[in-house]
């Protein structure tokens, strides 16, 4: 089955299209190497929650957006090497490709498939 890398980030609002253009590049890059899927979802419907919710999750602050997304794997196997390899690539560096949000917030970690409908 599967493996999934998955991942919720808070975003300034104002930078929706360099978070768009980061994605492009980060995305392409994984896709290039063999995921099989990768999606990028932007807040629509994400209430306040009290206990938990996204925006609590990434301490959301006034002024940003909650991202939230996945990548497909056929296996754990090839998504640790890829990661490997982006880690080197010169494409993936901060000062080519800058992520346009704060990444200590951001939430982030590997799945395996349980249930595929």
């Amino acid at each position: 089955m599967s493996f999934f890398d998955f991942f919720v980030a808070a975003v300034p609002t104002e930078k929706r299209k360099d978070y768009e253009k980061f994605a492009a590049v980060m995305d392409r890059r994984i896709k290039d190497r063999g995921a099989l899927r990768v999606v990028e979802s932007w807040e629509g419907d994400v209430p306040d929650g009290k206990l938990t919710s996204f925006p609590l999750a990434v301490k959301r602050a006034a002024g940003e957006s909650v991202v939230v997304g996945f990548v497909e794997w056929p296996s754990r196997k090839l998504r640790d090497e890829v990661w490997g390899e982006l880690r080197n690539d010169p494409l993936m560096q901060p000062d080519k490709n800058p992520m346009p949000f704060d990444g200590k917030r951001m939430i982030y970690g590997g799945f395996d498939s349980i249930l595929d409908l």
